[in-house]
């Protein structure tokens, strides 16, 4: 890779992931360069179907599989980030099946915007949260790569998890869609009315608890691998972990209502989460011990969290917290 490309996917990353950009910035070279180009290969690809602008869905997919061709293929590629993910795959022996089934999922949401159940819903977590989690395990390359591997894939389903109960709203406004199973909601007499008008009510705020509680059992399974990983890769990876876990409390403390107010982590936010994350971590480097110690996750289910006592009661017109 050259400059050129390291500098475009650390560009792509800085600006429309700040929460993981925080963490990446805090890995060691050999891991965070390639991590630059790996996250700006997946937004370039997301950004083909997550856009509010009308499209063709033969375009899109047309595009998709360009990219496609540009990544596995042996044709001259422009873009610096593409021909950087060319040359990661051979240094680092990245699977061209992770990367088929990534750009399977960016075409998944092109036609499919609803899931029925959480069992349809892990196919599109496989294709995309996990196939990202398998090729990063591919450039962090730990001696115990298989003992990692469950490990990876539960910690890459909890964040994608995280990701869209945070963005239930945008997800339904924007893009029409919908990943809160639709065996969930029904459970909870939520309808998909009910989430494009705003609607919060008790069973919305049951119904994210019931899929919160899901991605918090995935947090404690994916920290358990953390130990696999490099010893000078771990504590960037938990802190990922707590900062992404990060909008569980903020959730909590704003009564489950996701629909009013987007749950966001301020820069003063991160900049405190990363400072007690390391304090911890320079007392006792053990990735499971730092996570429960700091993060919004329990170490067991049902434990009590400081600050995130939800109010289900509470009014959807009533002033909420400040994520900031």
């Amino acid at each position: 890779m050259d400059d050129e490309q390291r500098r475009v996917g650390r560009e792509i990353q800085r600006r429309t992931g700040p929460t993981f950009h925080v963490a990446t910035r805090l890995l060691p070279p050999r891991y965070r360069e390639p991590t630059y180009v790996l996250y700006g290969f997946f937004r370039i690809a997301d950004d083909v179907v997550d856009t509010t602008v009308e499209t063709d869905p033969s375009a899109q997919r047309a595009e998709l599989e360009r990219i496609r061709t540009a990544v596995l293929g042996d044709r001259a590629v422009e873009e610096p980030v593409l021909r950087a993910v060319r040359a990661l795959r051979r240094e680092h022996d990245i699977p061209a099946e992770e990367i088929d089934v990534f750009l399977d999922a960016m075409e998944r949401d092109v036609s499919e915007t609803r899931y029925e159940t959480y069992e349809d819903l892990e196919t599109y977590l496989r294709e995309s949260a996990v196939a990202v989690a398998y090729m990063m395990l591919a450039v962090l390359d730990p001696t115990q790569g298989e003992a990692a591997r469950p490990h990876a894939k539960a910690l890459g389903e909890a964040f994608q998890l995280t990701n869209f109960l945070r963005d239930v709203k945008e997800d339904i406004d924007e893009y029409g869609r919908v990943y809160l199973p639709r065996r969930t909601l029904r459970a909870h007499g939520v309808s998909e009315a009910d989430l494009a008008s705003g609607q919060f009510s008790p069973g919305f705020a049951a119904a994210m608890r019931t899929e919160l509680e899901r991605a918090e059992r995935l947090y404690r399974k994916g920290v358990v691998g953390i130990r696999y990983l490099p010893e000078d890769s771990q504590f960037a990876i938990v802190l990922a972990a707590v900062l992404y876990a990060e909008h569980h409390r903020l959730i909590r403390v704003n009564g489950w209502d996701v629909l009013s107010t987007r749950p966001e982590l301020g820069t003063t936010t991160r900049l405190k989460l990363v400072a007690r994350t390391w304090w911890r971590w320079r007392r006792d480097p053990d990735p499971e011990a730092v996570f429960y110690d700091v993060s919004a996750v329990s170490e067991s289910s049902g434990a009590a969290i400081p600050d995130s006592t939800p109010n289900l009661e509470r009014r959807p017109d009533e002033t909420r917290l400040s994520s900031r």
